[in-house]
């Protein structure tokens, strides 16, 4: 129910991405006349691998969480993450409210023992394909030991979804020497070195784009200031891109025949690939969806959903943290 544009979005990507994957089944959650109707215009029915489950209720985009925790327990929301607790689902994905979506999560499934905070990981594209950064929210004051935590919930997400046996991870920072950095980064920096994690050490920020590591990890004001910072940069781009091969009739010529190579250009940085933000640390698998997205754009968010099940993320992230406290020096301890 929730994003911009609500059912006629994720009900439209819930049926298409069901035609790609026979094995996936969905439960649409929601205000049921709302999502029937959608259905109708669909001319799609509902069966055994697409099912409808009722909520009474929808957390509004700009609702406080903790308004949406305490008083909409009947929320889509707040059921569709019950499904996950239950069992009865083994993902919740949700365009919806980003502060309601973290707090009703933590609270319904509680984190993974050995984890403190949960976390918001994503991916961005490199030079050599991509990259998972963490965290971009969800906690704005971190300790060394969070950023620990957030480096082996990192390496463990790109095991399983890319398959990777020793994922590297970079401590994003103002410098690569040891010596840069607050006192938490440095502190963090050797937590990271002394884990069993493939720890390259400290990255700066052109790192990330240029693909230098699989995990970035920074808290969650960095992060947030850097990934809406790359969406902000690739609008102005764009934006003068447009304007420059509108700029006279011989680059409007020059923009026709530089088509193929223009489009070929926007499908390799287009965001909507790179739609869907893992929470990491809990006991059920949660994927926010931007709120903007289109049918295509959710559709990726469900397939990441997807692919973290499959790939057993949590089995993964738990294996991690049990290597963890086997070592007193980098046992996490929450402030």
């Amino acid at each position: 129910m929730g994003g911009d544009h609500g059912p006629h979005v994720t009900v439209a990507s819930a049926v298409d991405y069901l035609r790609h994957d026979p094995e996936a089944n969905i439960i649409l959650v929601g205000i049921p006349d709302a999502i029937e109707a959608e259905l109708n215009v669909l001319k799609t029915k509902l069966g055994p691998r697409l099912r409808l489950h009722a909520a009474s209720q929808v957390v509004g985009m700009d609702e406080p969480p903790a308004l949406a925790l305490r008083g909409k327990k009947d929320s889509s929301m707040r059921v569709a993450i019950n499904l996950v607790k239950s069992g009865e689902a083994q993902a919740c994905v949700s365009a919806g409210n980003t502060g309601a979506l973290l707090a009703t999560s933590r609270f319904v499934l509680k984190t993974i023992p050995g984890i403190d905070r949960p976390a918001l990981a994503a991916t961005l594209p490199t030079i050599k394909g991509h990259t998972y950064i963490l965290d971009l929210g969800a906690n704005i004051d971190c300790t060394p030991e969070h950023l620990l935590q957030f480096g082996l919930m990192g390496a463990a997400l790109v095991a399983a979804v890319e398959n990777k046996t020793a994922p590297s991870v970079g401590l994003l920072n103002i410098g690569e020497e040891a010596i840069k950095g607050n006192e938490i980064v440095k502190q963090a920096a050797e937590l990271l070195h002394k884990s069993e994690l493939n720890f390259y050490g400290n990255i700066e920020g052109n790192d990330i784009y240029k693909g230098t590591t699989d995990v970035v990890v920074c808290d969650g004001f960095v992060g947030n200031v850097t990934l809406k910072t790359s969406e902000g940069l690739a609008q102005m781009l764009a934006t003068y891109l447009r304007e420059e091969f509108k700029r006279n009739l011989m680059t409007k010529l020059a923009g026709i025949i530089a088509m193929p190579v223009i489009n070929a250009f926007k499908r390799r940085v287009d965001h909507r690939e790179y739609n869907g933000a893992s929470l990491l640390g809990l006991r059920g698998i949660v994927v926010k969806s931007h709120g903007s997205a289109d049918k295509r754009a959710y559709c990726v968010a469900i397939k990441r959903a997807v692919d973290e099940v499959r790939g057993g993320m949590l089995h993964q992230i738990s294996d991690q943290i049990e290597k963890l406290s086997s070592n007193p020096q980098l046992t996490s301890k929450e402030n």
